[in-house]
């Protein structure tokens, strides 16, 4: 068993398509047909069911698959941990940002990152914080920001508090509060919401607020991203609670400070047992290594 044909393997299982696969790994098809064909014979079992028009792992392939990942990604390690003893930093970095980062500048820590080491290949994943905590333990992200409740600690992973933050309300001009200086909980039983997905940690900090305040809530709209939350505002559907810097400054829209209102704390996360080479190079750049 080659690491090469376990590359191979990989590729065919995210195109779910030969000829794809083979495009993504610069080889020719029918190169790559006979090294999966070749290790298929050594397993003693088919890894795909495949027609001319439709490719899929069988239940050994998807057996197969995470180990054969994992060994990928060892080889790497074993190439970057080697490259960094010379004091090169090589492999790959992956970094799981959520929707609402306000407390670092992503595009520029990895503009500077990159300067610093050209060969890092550097991969962005958007996420929830508790896919990344369990994608850091596993070892599939490197680094991750998070945004959690103030009563929710990480837990099995390195942590640096970045901020700590109180949302504001985040209402329409033309909304019957926007001339409040500041606004109670109380003052927003019924209104109409737009939140982060239940049992998210982006809605955390305020469903749990509002249960702490004793105050009901309707949240009618449910989004994933930031931009689709302050359009259905500038357009008064609904209203929101949000980090004040997530709001652009020529929004438009109304921010309120909410006397009671939920806090959040934003986290930079990774590794607590083995953190990779690139990730204690990406916390030197984001200087909390």
């Amino acid at each position: 068993m080659e690491l090469q044909q376990l590359r191979y393997v990989l590729a065919v299982a995210e195109e779910r398509n030969f000829t794809r696969a083979a495009e993504k790994c610069f080889v020719m098809q029918s190169a790559l047909s006979h090294q999966i064909k070749s290790l298929e014979k050594e397993l003693g079992v088919e890894l795909f069911a495949r027609t001319s028009r439709r490719v899929e792992l069988t239940d050994a392939g998807a057996a197969f698959l995470p180990a054969a990942r994992a060994a990928l990604d060892a080889a790497d390690r074993a190439v970057a941990d080697a490259a960094a003893a010379t004091g090169e930093i090589r492999g790959t970095l992956t970094i799981g940002v959520i929707p609402t980062v306000t407390a670092i500048d992503i595009p520029a820590a990895l503009g500077e990152f990159h300067r610093a080491h050209p060969t890092v290949q550097i991969r962005l994943r958007g996420g929830g914080s508790d896919e990344f905590i369990k994608a850091i333990r596993e070892g599939s992200i490197d680094v991750a920001v998070l945004g959690l409740p103030d009563a929710t600690l990480p837990r099995g992973v390195a942590t640096q508090v970045l901020a700590r933050e109180r949302l504001v309300a985040v209402l329409g001009p033309g909304h019957r509060l926007a001339e409040r200086r500041r606004l109670r909980l109380s003052d927003l039983a019924d209104e109409t919401f737009v939140d982060f997905p239940a049992g998210t940690p982006g809605r955390a900090p305020s469903d749990l607020a509002f249960a702490s305040a004793g105050v009901p809530r309707r949240v009618a709209f449910e989004a994933m991203g930031t931009d689709l939350m302050l359009d259905l505002v500038r357009h008064d559907l609904a209203i929101t609670l949000l980090a004040p810097a997530v709001v652009p400054a020529n929004s438009g829209l109304v921010t309120i400070p909410v006397t009671d209102g939920p806090t959040r704390i934003e986290y930079l996360t990774w590794s607590d047992f083995n953190p990779s080479p690139a990730a204690l190079a990406f916390l030197r750049v984001a200087a909390v290594a």
